[in-house]
């Protein structure tokens, strides 16, 4: 892993995205990119009698955001030299706006070749309904992004479960968790997990057989299990064997896929697991 994106916010949720980065990267060889995306103070006149706020756009207030805004970038260097005094390569990158648009202009600028990020939340209401800042960039970043929920604290990566699906040609991205099993020198499982609210649309044995004939994949490496609901299934396996680590592939989905027909298991876990989770982009 040449660069690794971290975006943060100070929370203890980008202590333990830190953490998993450290995990991953080589202190020769890696470069960890610490992202903040400072969002500035903007008031809510609706809240003050008359609709008006003292001091707005005056010398204190603008005193008050300046100083808030400093704190911020003297935080996002403390972490910094931390990492680096660590004996990591660390680089520091600040922006002002939305994490969203951050990440997305710092694989532009940097072009990474995973994302790190803490998932704040525990996948309430909100989260289901449109999303968080993990979700998003899950999803859509080009590149392999490692989802750290909150009730992980991540010191190894040694079991990994792959949740396989059998489906289409997953060969290109076993190729990269291949090379990322190497470097961490863990063990991997492929699980595929039936469930009637997901049928099989393609037989497995034909992906089966031709992912056997590229990699060594021994039979006791594939697992199947029945279960209710997808989603709970590879949880309860992972749970099972203690996975430190579970990986999935996205791929982009037609509108009746997405949301009428097979809603994405993918979006789900970003959202619910409390494994970490990786997730590769099928280009």
């Amino acid at each position: 892993m040449n660069k690794i994106l971290i975006p943060i916010d100070f929370s203890e949720n980008a202590e333990r995205a830190l953490a998993a980065a450290k995990i991953i990267a080589e202190k020769e060889n890696s470069e960890l990119l610490i992202l903040h995306a400072y969002q500035p103070y903007i008031a809510d006149v609706n809240l003050t009698p008359g609709n008006v706020l003292p001091g707005i756009d005056g010398t204190d207030f603008l005193s008050m955001t300046g100083e808030l805004e400093e704190e911020f970038q003297k935080k996002l260097n403390t972490y910094v030299d931390g990492i680096t005094a660590e004996g990591f390569h660390a680089q520091a990158i600040w922006a002002i706006g939305s994490v969203q648009a951050a990440v997305a202009d710092a694989i532009e600028a940097h072009n990474p070749s995973m994302i790190v990020i803490g998932r704040t939340g525990t996948g309430g209401f909100m989260d289901k309904l449109i999303g968080s800042s993990a979700t998003n960039i899950g999803l859509h970043a080009t590149c392999p992004v490692l989802v750290i929920p909150p009730q992980s604290t991540p010191k190894k990566f040694q079991k990994v479960v792959y949740a396989a699906q059998f489906e289409y040609d997953e060969a290109d991205i076993l190729k990269e968790v291949y090379v990322l099993l190497n470097h961490l020198g863990a063990s991997l499982t492929l699980l595929k997990v039936n469930s009637d609210s997901q049928p099989n649309i393609q037989a497995d044995n034909q992906y089966i057989a031709e992912l056997k004939s590229q990699f060594t994949i021994a039979d006791e490496q594939i697992v199947f299990r029945q279960a209710r609901h997808v989603l709970d299934g590879i949880e309860d396996y992972c749970d099972e064997v203690g996975a430190d680590l579970l990986i999935m592939s996205s791929r982009e989905r037609s509108f009746i896929e997405e949301f009428l027909i097979n809603p994405s298991v993918t979006r789900k876990l970003i959202i619910d697991t409390h494994v970490p989770l990786m997730v590769f982009h099928l280009k």
